[in-house]
């Protein structure tokens, strides 16, 4: 399906970034039919965001609490150009979900941009949290363990 040239390039990653998901152990739901009850890890589609935020390509919640985001991009496109997106996701939760979230220092601690061929993650428990590429998404049990680990 990933490869059908009548998606366009965006659509094109998310069903390779849905599958990588998948693979990781993730439930992935589209926003309108979210159940935070059937997974672990639970990455909702389209959510979206506070005023002003716009919809984050995902939002990650590991046992009901909202705890990253994922930006997608289509293949190809430089990653680091687009932190300062995810970064802003990361950053506007709306107020009700924000309730239950786990943040640092007001924003979701774990961030990542993707294209389905390409994986950069920024650990916000990091001393000095930067992007890095990484090779697969990690399965939601393992997310706070980089809380006290601080890298990856």
């Amino acid at each position: 399906m990933a490869d059908d040239p009548r998606l366009q390039a965006e659509q094109r990653a998310r069903v390779l970034i849905d599958r990588q998901l998948r693979d990781a152990g993730w439930v992935v739901q589209d926003r309108s039919e979210i159940n935070l009850f059937v997974g672990t890890g639970v990455a909702v589609r389209e959510a979206i965001m506070a005023k002003g935020h716009g919809r984050v390509d995902y939002l990650l919640y590991v046992d009901q609490r909202v705890v990253g985001v994922i930006e997608a991009k289509p293949e190809g496109t430089p990653l680091s150009g687009v932190e300062w997106q995810s970064a802003m996701y990361a950053e506007g939760l709306p107020p009700a979900v924000r309730l239950k979230a786990l943040t640092r220092d007001g924003r979701l601690p774990f961030v990542f941009e993707a294209s389905g061929s390409e994986t950069h993650f920024t650990n916000g428990y990091d001393p000095q949290p930067r992007a890095r590429r990484i090779f697969a998404f990690p399965q939601p049990g393992a997310l706070p363990a980089f809380r006290s680990s601080a890298s990856i």
